[in-house]
């Protein structure tokens, strides 16, 4: 579990694919050292496990599925990415719960600078509309940010200075793929609405007679 907070950034140091899969050998930034084999590190928002490590890089495995399902398919060595570690329970939470399972890969299509802010406009596949709400979390590339002008099957962020400078979005262009976490609690409300209004049972269905039933309604 993360929080979509970014430690630090990494380097993609080495990348070696094998079979369907992928090996990925990672450098952390100069704060983000000292790593420990089997913990949990998110980069660029994919739950990753470290398999070998030195004081100061690790390597992961990545499975057909991760490379199918995120931008680390297209991945290049000495590309930038964003690293955070797994929440411990004492930790703060200043971004919201991010899991680490990516749901889609989107496309940056536009990217505006403005005083104090940068807008970054992204698209996404069109099944992912429903999860993303204006205001809503959402994280890319594991970064915690709100969406707004939700429009059909786009959205655009605001990114401040800090998160500009400590974030690979800085080194980010028009058209690069990002990775889409949408917001886990807003997934599973839909998935539990949408089990109950579309239930084949008449007991289970959201009626006002069902409502009467649970003291709900008069």
């Amino acid at each position: 579990m993360f929080s979509g907070i970014i430690s630090d950034v990494g380097t993609v140091s080495r990348i070696v694919r094998q079979n369907e899969g992928a090996e990925l050998t990672v450098h952390g930034g100069d704060g983000f050292k000292g790593f420990e084999t089997g913990e949990s590190i998110a980069v660029n928002g994919v739950c990753l496990t470290v398999r070998d490590c030195t004081e100061d890089t690790f390597t992961v495995d990545l499975s057909t599925e991760t490379l199918s399902r995120t931008s680390f398919n297209d991945i290049e060595e000495q590309a930038s990415v964003n690293l955070e570690r797994s929440l411990t329970p004492s930790d703060k939470i200043s971004g919201h719960f991010v899991s680490g399972h990516i749901d889609c890969v989107g496309k940056i299509i536009s990217i505006e600078h403005k005083s104090g802010e940068i807008l970054f406009r992204f698209e996404h596949p069109s099944e992912y509309v429903p999860y993303v709400i204006e205001k809503g979390s959402v994280a890319i590339d594991g970064i915690s940010l709100t969406a707004f002008s939700c429009v059909d099957n786009g959205f655009t962020v605001s990114i401040i200075p800090f998160s500009f400078s400590h974030t690979n979005l800085n080194a980010r262009k028009m058209g690069d793929a990002v990775n889409i976490e949408c917001d886990m609690i807003g997934k599973y409300i839909y998935k539990a609405c949408e089990t109950i209004l579309l239930s084949d049972d008449a007991d289970k269905r959201v009626s006002l007679e069902m409502l009467r039933r649970q003291g709900l309604a008069k």
